[in-house]
């Protein structure tokens, strides 16, 4: 039996499909996509009902990316797998890094998996190897912060000593769309990304000589040991070129461009850095001697490094340092060698990031997050 619905009625349904598909297209506007798509299902799958009648296939998936060396895969993949379930997520894909693969290999396996998120769970180094093979795609990175500087973690304030909360994050925390730097370190080399900052000299020669084993002991305060040793070398003679038209010339001790600026222990290193601007801040610092390297750390603790003693800071889109001699190079805080060569570049918004909701944060800031 065929039923005719006159003109009137056939208009109700269809301005009420537009309705329900604005709204849905509002929610996930402001909830993200995949909250709202969990949403629905938990409406399409009643509440009384086992989690055997929901087909698998419908849960999300995670893919955990382990540092072996800076935490316990077992208890943390255990962790994982507990709230997962407790999201009513599939358990997760764990993949280990190992010292051949610092995380992009097993990134591209999990992305092979089809998995809804990848949560890099280590230090810095693991984190930008993990972003190097989620860039430019549209699956988003969670983060575990476990390392030393935890650079990135800082400066999309995440939490950093609570891992259960990171998870849980990492599931249903917000997307933010932030820059990557593109770096090469020869005009026809490798390009290698970074997520927080990349220098040459000082700096860099920081984090070539600082101890692992001071690391683990002190913490961040390890760099400033090895800071300590570095004051007195000498300067660079460089060419500093910016977005292909503007070039300087000087000695400087340090040339750091960042896609933003916090350190460890509240440091603002490039104040005025944004992450997701579509531009890169680069310092340069020129101190002469001991002497000025005092100016140097009181503008930097004053906030005027832009314009302060011995420091200067310009914005731009692309970066290349030509040095007289080979000098240190870091990347996110790893050292990367040596080199006359350092050109840096931006790529905006090429990385998806989670980061706390407002209503995580404010569980988060009354410790009230649910165990």
């Amino acid at each position: 039996m065929i039923i005719e619905l006159d003109p009137l009625m056939t208009w109700v349904i269809v301005i009420g499909a537009l309705v329900v598909l604005v709204a849905a297209f509002l929610i996930g506007r402001r909830y993200g996509v995949r909250r709202t798509l969990n949403t629905m299902r938990r409406y399409a799958h009643p509440a009384n009902l086992s989690d055997e009648v929901i087909d698998d296939a419908a849960r999300y998936r995670a893919a955990l990316i382990v540092n072996p060396t800076k935490t316990d895969v077992r208890n943390l993949a255990a962790t994982a797998e507990a709230i997962c379930r407790f999201e009513g997520w599939n358990p997760p894909l764990v993949l280990e890094t190992t010292p051949e693969d610092s995380g992009e290999g097993v990134t591209v396996r999990a992305l092979d998996e089809g998995v809804d998120v990848v949560i890099a769970a280590g230090g810095d180094g693991t984190i930008r190897a993990v972003a190097s093979a989620l860039a430019g795609t549209s699956t988003p990175m969670g983060i575990v912060p476990l390392g030393t500087g935890n650079l990135l973690a800082r400066n999309i304030d995440l939490v950093l000593d609570k891992t259960e909360w990171a998870l849980r994050i990492a599931l249903w925390g917000r997307n933010r769309e932030i820059d990557v730097g593109m770096a090469k370190t020869a005009p026809d080399g490798d390009t290698h990304i970074f997520t927080v900052m990349t220098g040459l000299g000082f700096d860099a020669a920081v984090m070539a000589d600082t101890s692992d084993d001071l690391k683990a002991r002190l913490g961040w305060l390890a760099y400033v040991e090895a800071g300590s040793r570095k004051l007195t070398g000498k300067p660079s003679h460089v060419k500093v070129t910016f977005d292909d038209e503007y070039r300087i010339s000087a000695r400087v001790r340090s040339v750091l461009g960042g896609n933003c600026g916090k350190l460890q222990g509240g440091i603002q290193l490039l104040p005025q850095a944004v992450i997701d601007d579509g531009m890169l801040d680069v310092l340069i610092v020129s101190p002469k001697n001991l002497g000025q390297w005092v100016g140097v750390l009181a503008s930097i603790a004053g906030r005027r490094a832009s314009r302060g003693l011995h420091t200067n800071i310009r914005k731009c889109r692309k970066v290349v340092i030509e040095a007289g001699d080979d000098v240190d190079i870091q990347l996110d805080g790893d050292p990367l060698g040596q080199s006359s060569y350092l050109e840096m570049e931006v790529d905006p918004s090429a990385l998806t990031v989670r980061v706390p909701t407002v209503e995580q944060r404010k569980q988060i800031r009354a410790e009230a997050w649910p165990v």
